[in-house]
């Protein structure tokens, strides 16, 4: 990280809000759910799978993680009622985990009743290192009990391998991306290419088990390089699918859909967009830097 990176990071919260807001705005459909349904339908009508998420996390209140479960029920009735080819995604900590793990489990679990009942699909989220343990500790006492729940695991921490072994042997549904987070090296990867090459060994040890997998990427030799996985194992399209990130590399999103893989947009929404881009920002300093830049072009 540079010392321009850290500079800019720590200013963000002195930055008007109109600059943060058009910095994240192509990246966020919007902050109701009719935004959200209308920006579904429109991938949907392109060829693409949706995946749905309400922008929060690290809840400091109960009550307020209660709030988010009432939130995501609504949007779940709400892709159903629109025949939206979506899933749901939800942070651990904006159902609770940090405030009581017994909390989150129950709030998670009042989640996918609900999907079950509307025949939907739940993926938690992986959150930063302090939230692994606890994160896979909820997904693999609710795996057994509801088979509409999936996991992230992120391809950037050394641990991740040991938890794919665990995954793959209840051939579990899980999303590999790389990881936002900036974390020790103690705990994560630095070179890129070492976080390349842990992304296909990942993928490569959860399809060979059997399991299904959420080929999270917009770096085009990781596509290539689980293509060939794919090819190898003969995989049908059914068998995984590929995602990207809402305003992230359209032109990769299209040729990788028009190379006959299904693939999933990131559509994320709610009033809370500008607190998560900060957060969001402060995690990754170095992508703060384009929001200074804005703000001189602006």
């Amino acid at each position: 990280m540079s010392l321009f990176d850290q500079i800019v990071a720590t200013t963000l919260p002195l930055i008007p809000k109109p600059v943060v807001r058009r910095v994240a705005a192509p990246y966020i459909a919007g902050e109701h759910i009719k935004d959200l349904l209308r920006v579904s339908a429109e991938f949907n009508r392109d060829g693409y799978m949706v995946a749905a998420a309400v922008l929060g996390e690290f809840v400091s209140q109960p009550e307020e993680a209660e709030a988010a479960v009432e939130e995501y029920r609504e949007l779940l009735d709400a892709l159903k009622k629109g025949s939206i080819d979506a899933y749901i995604h939800v942070k651990p900590t904006h159902l609770g985990l940090l405030l009581d793990q017994e909390l989150c489990v129950r709030n998670l679990k009042t989640i996918l009743d609900t999907a079950s009942r509307n025949g939907q699909f739940v993926r938690m989220d992986m959150e930063d290192s302090p939230c692994t343990d606890a994160t896979l500790a909820v997904f693999h006492r609710l795996h057994s009990q509801y088979d509409n729940l999936g996991i992230v695991v992120q391809s950037r921490l050394r641990r991740t391998y040991d938890d794919v072994r665990k995954l793959a042997k209840v051939k579990a549904n899980v999303r590999v991306c790389k990881g936002i987070y900036i974390e020790p090296h103690t705990i994560a990867y630095t070179d890129p290419e070492i976080i390349r090459r842990s992304f296909t060994a990942l993928v490569d040890e959860l399809m060979t088990a059997g399991a299904y997998v959420a080929i999270a990427t917009h770096d085009e030799r990781l596509v290539w390089d689980c293509e060939q996985i794919i090819h190898r194992l003969g995989l049908p399209p059914e068998g995984y699918e590929f995602q990207m990130l809402l305003g992230v590399l359209p032109p990769l999103r299209r040729v990788v859909k028009d190379s006959g893989h299904r693939l999933r947009v990131a559509v994320p929404f709610g009033p809370s967009w500008y607190a998560y881009s900060l957060r969001r920002l402060r995690k990754n300093p170095a992508i703060a830097g384009y929001v200074l830049k804005s703000l001189l072009k602006g």
